[in-house]
Order: C-alpha cells, then sequence, then structure tokens
C-alpha cells in the first residue's frame, strides 16, 4: 500500500493511500501465448489525478490506474444488435503505437447494451453516508449532499430510497421511502452534519440489513458508499473488508462507493469495497463530476448487465512476439480462473463501453507451436490471419447463481497507419501514453506530453460535454507541473 505526504494545512498533516501498483511487463508469446483479466468499468483514478493536478501536484505512481484514465471516457463502439443475446459487443483496431512506431498497440472495446430506463427494473437503494468529522470540508459532506440530490432527479418515483449513516455510531437516518416523497429524502440529507470517528464496518452491516430488509425481488438492490474511505473504527484493513462484502454480495445486493475529499483520502479502501462488492467506484471531485457519473451516466452507474465479466486472449505467435497488458494490474487473473465460475471479476452497467489495451512486439518471423495456432489447426480451420482469439465470460446480474456464458471473437490482423484510425482509437491511445508518463513506465519509450497533446488534439471528436477537450487543458497543466 502506498502513502503520499500531502503539504501540512495549519499544523495537521494529511495522508492519502493507494494499493501498490506492479507494473504490467512484456509476455513472450512463445512462453505464455494465454492472457487473462477482469473487466474494469472503474472512473475513479481519472476524476482523483485530475484534482491532484487542478491543486498543483503530479499524483504519485500508485494513485494513477491506467486502465481507468482510458475507461473515464466513453466510446462509440458498435452497440450489441437488436434481438442479440449476449449484452456485450467486441469490437477492435491495431495500428503503431504512438509512444514506440516500432511496436503495435491492440484496442479492444466492449458495449454494453443499453436500457430503457422507463422499463428498468425498481431499484431499493441505500445511501450509506460518513458522517464523521473528517467529512466536514466542503468538498467531502456539502458536495455528497448535492450529489444525491442530483441523483434523486434520476429515479422514478416508485423508487425507494433509505438513509444509513455512520460516526462514532450507526443509524438508520431515513428508513426506506419512495422517491415521490422527495422532499422528506433531501430534509434528512440537509441535516446530516458531520463529527466523530468513522465506524465504518458497522454502517456497513447496518446498510446490508437495511437493504435486505426492502429487498425487491428482481429488482436494483444497491447500497451507495460516500465516503472518504477513513474508517478509523472496527474494519480497517482491507483484506478483513475484502472477507466481509465478499460473503454478503451473494445476496444480490451490490455495494458501489463515491469518494470525496484530499487530505486523507484512502483510494486503497474505496476501492476494494466497491470491487468486492460487485459495483463500481467513482471519485467525485466537484459537481460536475457528479453530475457525469449521477445523471450522464446514471443507467450505468446503477444498472448492471453483466457481472464477473472475464477476458481471455491467446495471441498468435505469427504475427506476436510478445505482448504488454496496458494496465488492470489489479484485474490480472490466473488463466485457470477464467472458466473457474467462483472468481469474482467485474460488473459492467447498462451502456458502459470497456477498453482494453496491448502493446505488441511483432513477430521476427520465428514462429512456435501454441494452443490455438498449431499448425494443423491453422491448416484445418484457416485462422492464418488471426491476431489473437478472445474469449468473455459473463454472468446474467439478474440471475441468482448464475452460470458465465461465453462469447469468442476470432480478432483479424488489420494494420492501420494511426492516421487512418478512428478518432476514439487515437483519443484512447492519447489517454494511455498520458498515464504512462505519469507512472514513468517502464516502456514510455518515446512518450511526450506534447505528443499526447497533438494527438488527443486530432481525436476530439463528438465531445458535447467537453471531457475531452478538458482532457487537453489537464495534460498541458501536468507538463508545466513536470518541468
Amino acid at each position: 500500500m502506498a502513502e503520499i505526504q500531502e503539504p501540512a494545512i495549519g499544523a495537521i498533516a494529511y495522508k492519502e493511500t493507494y494499493k501498490e501498483i506492479t507494473e504490467n511487463k512484456f509476455v513472450a508469446v512463445a512462453q505464455q501465448p494465454v492472457t487473462t483479466f477482469s473487466a474494469d468499468v472503474d472512473r475513479a483514478s481519472y476524476a482523483n489525478v485530475r484534482r491532484m493536478i487542478g491543486y498543483g501536484q503530479l499524483p504519485p505512481a500508485d494513485a494513477v490506474r491506467i486502465e481507468e484514465m482510458v475507461n473515464y471516457f466513453d466510446y462509440d463502439y458498435p452497440a450489441p444488435e437488436e434481438g442479440a443475446t449476449s449484452p456485450l459487443r467486441v469490437s477492435s483496431e491495431l495500428a503503431p503505437a504512438p509512444w514506440n512506431p516500432k511496436n503495435l498497440l491492440l484496442r479492444i472495446g466492449l458495449q454494453a447494451k443499453h436500457i430503457d430506463l422507463a422499463k428498468a427494473p425498481s431499484s431499493n437503494i441505500v445511501f450509506l453516508i460518513d458522517v464523521s468529522g473528517s467529512m466536514y470540508s466542503s468538498n467531502k459532506l456539502p458536495l455528497l449532499k448535492s450529489s444525491f440530490k442530483l441523483l434523486l432527479t434520476q429515479l422514478k418515483p416508485t423508487d425507494r430510497v433509505a438513509i444509513v449513516t455512520y460516526a462514532s455510531g450507526t443509524r438508520v437516518a431515513l428508513s426506506s421511502t419512495p422517491v415521490k416523497d422527495k422532499e422528506k429524502i433531501i430534509n434528512v440529507l440537509d441535516g446530516l452534519e458531520a463529527e466523530g470517528s468513522t465506524s465504518g464496518s458497522r454502517g456497513i452491516q447496518l446498510a446490508y440489513k437495511e437493504a435486505e430488509r426492502n429487498f425487491i425481488k428482481g429488482g436494483n438492490n444497491r447500497i451507495i458508499l460516500a465516503t472518504d474511505g477513513d474508517f478509523n473504527v472496527g474494519i480497517n484493513n482491507p483484506k478483513d473488508l475484502e472477507k466481509f462484502i465478499e460473503e454478503k454480495r451473494e445476496s444480490g445486493i451490490y455495494m458501489s462507493v463515491l469518494g470525496f475529499g484530499m487530505g486523507n483520502y484512502r483510494d486503497d479502501m474505496a476501492e476494494t469495497i466497491a470491487d468486492k462488492g460487485n459495483g463500481n467506484y467513482a471519485y467525485i471531485d466537484d459537481i460536475t463530476e457528479a453530475k457525469k457519473v449521477l445523471v450522464n451516466e446514471f443507467a450505468g452507474t446503477l444498472f448492471a448487465v453483466a457481472k464477473d465479466v472475464k477476458l481471455q486472449l491467446e495471441f498468435n505467435p505469427k504475427y506476436v512476439k510478445e505482448y504488454k497488458l496496458i494496465g488492470y494490474e489489479n484485474r490480472m487473473l490466473a488463466n485457470e480462473d477464467f472458466t473457474e465460475d467462483k472468481k469474482d471479476a467485474g460488473e459492467i452497467g447498462a451502456g458502459h463501453t470497456v477498453t482494453a489495451l496491448y502493446e505488441l512486439v511483432p513477430a521476427d518471423g520465428k514462429t512456435s507451436q501454441s494452443f490455438r495456432y498449431q499448425t494443423q489447426v491453422l491448416n484445418e480451420k484457416g485462422n492464418g490471419n488471426e491476431l489473437g482469439f478472445l474469449k468473455i465470460r459473463y454472468k446474467d446480474p439478474k440471475v441468482k447463481d448464475a452460470k458465465s456464458v461465453e462469447i469468442t471473437e476470432p480478432l483479424v490482423f488489420h494494420k492501420k497507419e494511426l492516421k487512418d484510425t478512428s478518432v476514439d482509437f487515437r483519443f484512447a491511445a492519447s489517454v494511455a501514453e498520458f498515464g504512462i508518463l505519469l507512472r514513468n513506465n517502464s516502456n514510455k519509450a518515446q512518450a511526450s506530453y506534447g505528443q499526447v497533446v497533438e494527438l488527443a488534439n486530432g481525436a476530439i471528436g463528438r465531445d458535447e460535454e467537453g471531457y475531452r477537450k478538458e482532457f487537453v487543458r489537464l495534460v498541458k497543466s501536468a507538463e508545466l507541473l513536470a518541468k
């Protein structure tokens, strides 16, 4: 676990904690042609990095999760066709890596199906709110209240909301109430005050009890924890917390996390809770980010269409000598975990896109034998033009004890010039390159802030909310801080 020391404010020095990230290395296809990882639609890292740069400091390497930075942005990937049996659709693109043109960059994109919110299942939501003394500042509890009020505008009148709070003690501040009584819910939110220590464990336990008490069969049952992650009473060890949340997630109640604040922020704790609770994790640094997560991406934040989503890719040694997954270090799985249904993996919400990027060292003409791509298989099935073979497994989130469904997708070797790729490919590549620079990764090669800006500027595309233009400004600020 990594810690960063914030500048002293008054007489108090603040600390933030992040899980340590060990950078993925290049892997030889001849020795290990198969790679397996869990899907990730969390976006917290990007907003958190933006907050730090906005305050005039570059983030510590362990705060930079490149996959979350890339997945912060939406991409125009082809959606599942009407009547498709799978809620996910795969697309891919291949071109030279901008920071190392000798290598290739493979983009794998998943697009989750959209849902008609008018026909969405009823929601039973518990707002689990940290009201401890550490939540006093304006970018914590006050921002939290405003964020939840935005969420209320998106819920149906028949949906139900309860409020559980925790500090030195825990309480049900509001029992489950229909959203049509919005003023009653808002009055309780407005009356919350920050004081006391942080008994996070008891708060989580009480929230599950409240969610179970009002459980809607076939509905959307979810706890949304809003916190700075600083649990200083009760469970404060991520391993203990993992075990508790893992025991509870089988109930059909998801646990999502909204992180707030700075100084004593516990990113490692917030990430653990969301990952193990089959939920998603976002960091709210201002009201605009709250609108993005809780209004613009409402369906994806609240309604899962696939859970325990795992990806497994086998590379063809005819085309690939070595490969490296960019990011996803905390999501890597053993290859045998792919078919193990008890192994937890990521949740994908309605309308979400998931992007994974691999940097590839092209083959040098010396092929070797491997699973799918043995000589006899190539001859029999004509798979010689395949770059790789992708398998995806997922479960239906609406079915208790669901078995995984597997879909497969051959990835054809079709290399484009970088200038001929889609704006989404180029923009995702620019975000990845920015993450590589912030982390000072070993494969940064010719990466530069100037190149990131140039690449991103040429790939703004349709940017109705201005997120991509904001990214360019962020990169320019980081470049100034790096000098």
